[in-house]
């Protein structure tokens, strides 16, 4: 199976897997603060994949809508 990533406005890629120190960037918020709002302990899912945690875009933008509602 492969994944491909839709093509941006501009003609390049979209990342599908963050890692947390990017995801923290898109949130606006530490690391640490990202850490605790994952999985199990939070509401964001990440992607695990060896010793690597990832987060995939779409989980975050889950996260962002689901705040909006709140």
């Amino acid at each position: 199976m492969t994944l491909t990533a839709k093509p941006a406005e501009n003609g390049t890629h979209e990342k599908l897997l963050l890692t947390p120190d990017e995801a923290a960037q898109q949130l606006s918020v530490c690391p640490k603060s990202l850490w605790s709002l994952t999985a199990p302990r939070g509401p964001i899912k990440c992607v695990r994949l060896g010793r690597s945690v990832r987060y995939s875009v779409d989980a975050l933008r889950e996260f962002i809508a689901q705040q909006s509602q709140a």
